[in-house]
């Protein structure tokens, strides 16, 4: 297997949430493990917290994510934005979409300077995207 590079998430207490907001945004298959599965807290109510969960799409997007416990410190979206890239126009456009429902768009899609289609939001859960579609725009 080749090395892969893709984005791990850290939320407190809703990553199981978000995680079937991706999949309902990007499709694929869901795989999650909690803190109790695996013995990995002595506290009850961190049982059903996520310690791993994998989104694997059709695309080939493979994200992952997992609830922080109260005893780390999780500061959310401020370090980390999740880049789509791609030429279909009609796919990204489709989970842009998706994305920026109940979040905030922070630069509009639309044709860039440089040739591309792109924006820029944070969904609902604090997550900075970036959506680019190669060639689409008007800019030169």
């Amino acid at each position: 297997m080749s090395s892969v590079l893709n984005p791990y998430l850290s939320f407190r207490d809703n990553a199981r949430e978000a995680l079937e907001f991706y999949r309902s945004v990007f499709g694929g298959e869901l795989n999650i493990s909690t803190f109790g599965e695996f013995g990995m807290s002595d506290d009850p109510a961190l049982a059903d917290h996520v310690m791993h969960g994998q989104l694997t799409t059709t695309q080939g997007f493979t994200l992952m994510a997992s609830d922080t416990p109260p005893s780390m410190p999780l500061t959310v979206g401020d370090s980390v934005s999740v880049s789509l890239s791609g030429d279909d126009l009609t796919e990204l456009g489709g989970y842009w979409d998706k994305l920026v429902d109940g979040g905030t768009v922070t630069v509009p899609m639309e044709p860039a300077p440089w040739g591309d289609t792109f924006g820029m939001c944070v969904d609902r859960f604090g997550i900075n995207w970036l959506v680019n579609v190669a060639g689409s725009g008007q800019g030169g």
